[in-house]
Order: C-alpha cells, then structure tokens, then sequence
C-alpha cells in the first residue's frame, strides 16, 4: 500500500542583503518617480501657476503652503527617494532580526533540568544543531551555541566556553552595527541634497534680482519659496529616518544581549567538568 507523502511546510528564504538593496532601490526610483510624474507635479505646476495669477491680480493675496507645493521639486523628489529606500532596507532588517528572535523561543538543545552537561557530551548535543534546516544554522544562537560546545568539548574549560558565546555575541554586534553604514550614508545624504536643492534656487532668485527693481518679485518669492521647501522636507524626513534607525539599533542590541542570555540559562549553567 502506498501512503500518501505528507507535505512539509516551506520555509521563506530571504534574498541576500545586496540584492534588496538594490532591487529596493530601483523599485523606489520607478515608484516615487512616477508618482511624481502622474501626480504631484502636474498638480504642484498648476498649483503655482493659479497662485501666481492671483499674486498679479491681487497684491494682498498670501498663498496657502499645501503639501503639493512642499513637495515639488526635483530635489524633494531625490530626498523622497532616499528616505523610502532606506526604509525598506530598515524593514528588511527588522524582518531578519524577528526571524532570529524566533529561535529564542524554541529548544533548540534539550538540556532537562538536572542534568548536567559533561564535556564527553558536547558532540552529541551539537548534533542536535546539525539536524536544523540550512537557513537556520548561519543564525546567531544556533552559531553561538556550535562554537561554545566545541570549545568545551575541546579545551574542558566552563570559563573558556562562556568567553566563547560572549565572543561570538560581541562579534555580531560589530557586524550589525557596520550593516548600518548604507542607512547612515542616507540619512546624512537626505539633508545634503536639501541644503543643495536651496543653494540652486537661491541662485536663480538672484539672478532675477533685476526684477524686483521693476516691481515684479513673485519669480524672486516662487523661486525662494522652492528653496526653503528643500531643505525643510529634507530635515523632516531626516528625523523620522533617524527615529527607526535608532528603533532598530535598540531591537538589535537587545536581541543580542537576549542571545547571550539564553546560551547561559539554557547550555553554560549546566555544564560541569569532572
């Protein structure tokens, strides 16, 4: 008689950092750039051409700052790039860093509470990790946990085995922490495009000083205005950037020190030499 195969649930496989980097990236220029194109500048243009005919008509007419006007203009439109760029990055790394939070909650070497784990032993509870799913064993607790038990099986030393999972922890720190360096570049690119995107407008304002002495300064006032909206879409976007950053670096420190936690709970307090 033949059984029927029972069907094993698949696994999400992430992509490789590199590849959401830039697939995000390309996926942010098309999308903001279309929006920009169907929608807000065609708008934004009418909008400024309705106000401008008003200003004419009607010295005393103050326009409205809405956030079609805000918005544009190439420069709001490379920081807007910028900034959903690096979110999708930080969501990313949330994505993986929830992953590996997940292992925390399984036991992952079944230690009873009781016994405790002798050096001859080692080899057999890190078998229980060669057993793990691929994508699980490049883990942070799952390569905390190999280096540790072969370190005790190698030099019998509870000291050196802690050390060890310390070690790796802090090593993972260091690289979560260097995998922040496109986020920062960005975060530091958003207002640098704003201060330029003013410095570009201001210059052109100035080189219609001339007519302001005729009486005509809404092109010196409409070119101004673009200006300062640059750099004021700029600095707010770059807060809300720098708010998840530092979310995030908080969620990975803690899951660090939470990893390191859990190895001593779950493996080192029951080691025991003879």
């Amino acid at each position: 008689m033949v059984t029927a195969a029972v069907p094993v649930p698949r696994r999400i496989s992430y992509p490789s950092e590199f590849v959401v980097t830039l697939g995000s990236l390309i996926f942010t220029i098309l999308l903001v750039h279309a929006t920009y194109v169907a929608w807000i500048q065609p708008n934004g243009d009418a909008i400024v051409a309705s106000e401008q005919a008003r200003m004419h008509s009607d010295p005393n007419f103050v326009p409205a700052r809405t956030f079609l006007l805000v918005v544009n203009g190439g420069a709001q439109e490379a920081e807007i790039i910028h900034f959903v760029w690096a979110m999708l990055i930080i969501l990313y790394k949330w994505l993986l860093l929830r992953r590996e939070r997940k292992l925390l909650d399984r036991d992952l070497i079944h230690v009873p509470e009781g016994i405790k784990v002798l050096p001859e032993d080692a080899k057999d509870y890190a078998r229980q990790l060669e057993q793990l799913p691929q994508e699980e064993k490049g883990m942070l607790v799952v390569r905390a946990l190999q280096r540790t038990l072969d370190r005790f099986a190698a030099t019998r030393s509870i000291r050196d085995s802690a050390e060890t999972s310390r070690a790796v922890c802090d090593t993972e720190a260091d690289r979560l922490d260097s995998g922040f360096a496109m986020i920062r570049y960005v975060a530091w690119a958003i207002p640098a495009i704003g201060f330029i995107g003013t410095v570009q407008h201001i210059s052109v304002a100035l080189l219609q000083a001339h007519k302001a002495v005729t009486g005509d300064i809404i092109s010196v006032t409409s070119s101004l205005g673009i200006a300062f909206n640059s750099t004021f879409v700029a600095l707010s976007l770059t807060i809300v950037l720098m708010f998840f950053l530092h979310q995030l670096q908080q969620l990975q420190e803690s899951f660090v020190h939470n990893t390191d936690h859990w190895i001593d709970q779950h493996l080192i307090r029951h080691m025991q030499v003879r």
